[in-house]
């Protein structure tokens, strides 16, 4: 376990727009995220405030990235799946405090494996 340089960009988007997310966050030096299926509860007040039609169906995409390149993937998040696009989204970050299974070399998630115990080992 290693001090974190890492923040934690949450993105909800409307069902169906997750690759939107992804292709913004990557243009600005992302590598990858996760996707997570919800569903809005948003009433029709919110809507009337917002000047928006709430559609239930949620994607949530958590993107953990180095805390240097937080401000850009937010930007482009913003421009492409923002609450005034179609895909009706909304990114916050939070901070990460510590974390396992990242190597710093690459930026990619390793899974550490014992191969004695007869794993190949590979990445995320």
């Amino acid at each position: 376990m290693k001090n974190a340089n890492y923040q934690m960009i949450f993105c909800v988007v409307n069902a169906g727009f997750s690759q939107v997310v992804m292709e913004a966050a990557r243009s600005a030096g992302a590598r990858g995220g996760t996707l997570i299926h919800g569903r809005g509860t948003a009433n029709k007040e919110a809507e009337k405030r917002f000047h928006i039609v709430v559609q239930p169906d949620k994607e949530i995409v958590m993107i953990l990235v180095n805390k240097e390149i937080k401000d850009d993937v937010m930007i482009a998040l913003n421009k492409a799946v923002g609450l005034e696009t179609a895909g009706q989204g909304i990114a916050f970050s939070v901070p990460v405090d510590r974390v396992v299974g990242i190597s710093e070399d690459n930026g990619q998630e390793e899974l550490k494996r014992d191969n004695s115990a007869g794993s190949s080992g590979g990445k995320l």
